[in-house]
């Protein structure tokens, strides 16, 4: 980036410069566009449906379309989870996919770069399936595209803006070319076999996200995607609650809802808050720069900072990989509205006082890779902390990324910088919606099945007893899992068998060559290390000509333990004695005997189990 970069205003009708032709739907669908008054009322019309104890009245469903064979819903991701996202729908022997995402590796998978979904079951059928619709552009549901398009090449429809990103990671794995990419808008309809899949617009913390509903013979079934019903967000495109109404008075088989804020009570924040808080931190930073850390994918948080710094006649410079690939797609794209001369190269820092600069930067998770991580341990080349730099972190810690958050604040807080985090300072608010906005839903959608998606089992069971609040009954709400194949008609909802799906590991290039196995040895050598026990021995006379020598690596300091490594060495000589009287002369044997030997031996005089390899060379 550069300071002469032209306003993406200019560019907003473009797609990007690879030049390639997008397959534009045309379709006849309705205006996303849902004013903030309607909203409103429609709210206010939600509440008045209510009876005087506080409970709604019994629920009235028109019935969808009848059909002796049932649409079949078999979530393949994202179920007792967070990210993996995917769906596969069926009706009629024609297919279609719901996302395609990725989810981060935890502390039980260590060494691991992403974990996507298990795509064996696609693939068996990948005859059948008429294409992938995503609802919107966030790693945990196009992570992994790539790998599925290696494997299988299908045509994608989304929007424009996750078509550009969705482009960004095909380019990256050489898979740009021979895609099939469609740019579809909301209100757009595309038919994928005996299935009609309307696009509608929903509020995220992404732009154009997108539900959808699905029709087809059995009926007409929501797909909600990741959603938040903000009446005042940044671009001023509202939820369309208007089109989810309609479907409802017409007559909705099943809801598929968001279950990631399940147990949070009342409604999610609107973005603009941030906006306002934003406001009063520049402000206060005074003659002191400011780095905000945010995530990448979150767009209008990002235009409210260079907002703000265009205020306060400030640079903005942007670090981070992610971070310099989503500003320059949604530049590009027009979702960005840079002023000229505003973003400068990160390398240009150093001419700029303190008081001049804004940078937005990854790593508000703590990632040990991500630029905050390497600015707050005086790792990254282009950015050293000032005492007084005020830091700002624009995220709410992921489930389990708790300690790494913590750990990247307490440095930064040790090298001078005043960090803002807490929520009191209104600096983060989620694009998922809390119970009642997921209530508001289930109303005006008037399904007649419930299936919670997109969370842990805590979150799904929380989903469905809210279903049950709504009036919706316990025998129509079906929390499921990963696998399962639910079959829905008018008249019932059953999972009737479960298919393969699981997880595939992603270890730089390999795919899937990582199993239970690697992993168990991987955390034994993290929980314990390994000692490496080698010894040459002749062919023909058996006798050890060298040896043994004793390695040990993340078990104890050598040069500390050499009583201990002598005892080892003393041991394995003895087994190796044993063995030559015993005549015993497959190498396999005499390994076993090894380490269950010096496994023993450790054990008895540390309590540790570090991994045993014996090495036996023949000469």
């Amino acid at each position: 980036m550069s300071e002469s970069k032209k306003n993406p205003k200019e560019n907003k009708k473009k797609d990007t410069d690879n030049k390639r032709k997008y397959n534009k739907k045309s379709g006849s669908g309705k205006s996303a566009n849902f004013n903030k008054s309607t909203a409103k009322k429609t709210v206010n019309k939600t509440l008045q449906n209510k009876n005087k104890s506080g409970k709604n009245p019994a629920r009235k469903y028109s019935k969808p379309v009848a059909s002796k064979n049932p649409i079949k819903i078999i979530p393949l991701g994202g179920l007792g989870e967070i990210g993996k996202n995917i769906t596969l729908y069926e009706f009629e022997g024609d297919m279609f996919l719901v996302d395609c995402g990725m989810s981060f590796p935890d502390e039980d998978t260590p060494g691991i770069d992403i974990v996507i979904p298990d795509f064996t079951y696609v693939l068996e059928n990948k005859d059948k399936i008429k294409g992938l619709v995503v609802t919107h552009g966030h790693e945990d549901h196009i992570g992994a595209i790539p790998y599925l398009l290696k494997n299988f090449n299908l045509p994608i429809y989304a929007t424009r803006l996750t078509i550009g990103l969705i482009e960004g990671k095909l380019k990256e794995h050489g898979l740009l070319s021979s895609a099939t990419l469609n740019v579809v808008k909301p209100g757009d309809t595309v038919k994928l076999g005996k299935f009609q899949v309307e696009f509608i617009h929903v509020n995220h913390s992404i732009p154009d996200a997108v539900g959808f509903a699905i029709s087809c013979g059995a009926g007409t079934v929501v797909h909600t995607g990741d959603f938040k019903i903000d009446t005042t967000p940044i671009d001023d495109y509202v939820i369309d609650l208007g089109r989810f109404a309609e479907l409802g008075k017409k007559g909705v088989l099943a809801l598929l809802a968001d279950s990631t804020n399940a147990e949070r009570p009342g409604y999610t924040a609107s973005e603009r808050i941030v906006g306002e808080s934003f406001s009063n931190l520049f402000k206060k930073a005074g003659r002191h720069r400011i780095i905000v850390a945010t995530f990448s994918s979150n767009i209008h948080r990002i235009q409210q900072i260079i907002d703000e710094a265009v205020k306060c006649k400030r640079k903005v410079a942007v670090s981070g990989r992610s971070m310099l690939n989503v500003v320059n797609v949604a530049s590009e794209l027009g979702y960005l509205n840079v002023p000229d001369n505003v973003l400068i190269d990160i390398e240009m820092i150093k001419n700029y006082e303190p008081w001049q600069l804004v940078i937005i930067t990854t790593g508000s998770q703590g990632e040990p890779l991500s630029a905050l991580h390497r600015i707050a341990f005086s790792e990254h080349r282009q950015v050293e902390i000032i005492p007084g730099d005020m830091f700002i972190i624009s995220a709410t810690p992921i489930p389990g990324n708790e300690k790494l958050v913590s750990k990247v604040i307490n440095e930064l807080m040790k090298r001078g910088a005043n960090v803002i985090y807490e929520k009191m300072y209104d600096v983060h608010v989620s694009g998922h919606a809390c119970q009642e906005e997921l209530k508001l839903m289930m109303n005006i959608v008037k399904p007649k099945y419930v299936i919670p998606l997109h969370g842990e089992q805590k979150h799904l069971m929380k989903h469905s007893m809210l279903a049950s609040q709504m009036g919706v009954s316990e025998d129509n709400v079906v929390i499921a899992g990963n696998g399962n194949v639910i079959e829905i008609t008018n008249g019932s909802i059953k999972i009737s068998e479960t298919v393969p799906a699981g997880r595939i590991l992603v270890d730089g290039l390999g795919v899937g060559d990582v199993g239970s196995i690697v992993l168990r040895d991987r955390k034994h050598l993290s929980d314990d290390g390994i000692i490496i026990v080698a010894v040459s021995i002749d062919s023909i006379s058996r006798e050890v000509l060298a040896g043994p020598d004793v390695v040990s690596r993340g078990f104890v300091y050598v040069k500390e333990s050499e009583t201990l490594m002598n005892e080892i060495n003393d041991l394995v000589s003895d087994i190796l004695e044993r063995c030559y009287i015993g005549n015993i002369r497959d190498w396999s044997s005499i390994k076993i005997k090894i380490k269950d030997g010096v496994s023993r031996f450790l054990y008895s005089k540390t309590r540790r189990s570090p991994m045993i390899l014996p090495i036996i060379m023949e000469v």
